[in-house]
């Protein structure tokens, strides 16, 4: 969470980390929820009954993924509403902090995931399995290792 400014109350910075948080939440499970709708939609499709089994148990996998994964991003706004007024804004920034954190490591297994699934159903699963795990690696290196990097940046321009 960021640093207070010298002219701020912790209260302020409480409201104002929040209101951070919302609007990353606000992008997040948009793209979720509407990846988790198309994701629902699949069994309707005239080729869905192409799929293997083990294609039929992935998909479901990733529903049940895309599903959490919303879950888990609505999960600060259910937070918010029940210690609403209770004076617990810090404690619901540093929950929403984790529960956005765990969103992301979700979104990107089920962006891996689907793109696996959508190679395996294109190609073959050895296709599948390198772009999944290209995949994987690519969106780790830019949710978890890129933001590390900007904010170590950040800290050492402080302290320098």
């Amino acid at each position: 969470m960021s640093p207070g400014r010298p002219d701020e109350t912790e209260q302020e910075r409480a409201d104002r980390n929040w209101n951070d948080l919302l609007q990353e939440l606000r992008v997040s499970q948009t793209g979720v929820q509407l990846l988790a709708g198309f994701l629902a939609t699949i069994p309707f499709q005239s080729r869905f009954s192409e799929l293997d089994g083990f294609q039929r148990a992935w998909y479901v996998g990733l529903l049940c993924l895309a599903f959490a994964t919303v879950t888990v991003l609505l999960a600060p706004v259910a937070i918010h509403r029940h210690v609403f007024q209770e004076g617990a804004k810090r404690e619901l920034v540093q929950a929403g902090h984790r529960l956005t954190a765990a969103a992301l490591v979700m979104i990107g297994l089920l962006l891996g995931g689907i793109l696996f699934l959508v190679v395996d159903m294109v190609f073959d699963r050895k296709a599948a399995a390198a772009g999944g795990v290209a995949s994987v690696v690519v969106l780790a290196l830019l949710l978890l290792v890129l933001p590390r990097r900007v904010s170590k940046k950040s800290r050492d321009d402080e302290e320098g």
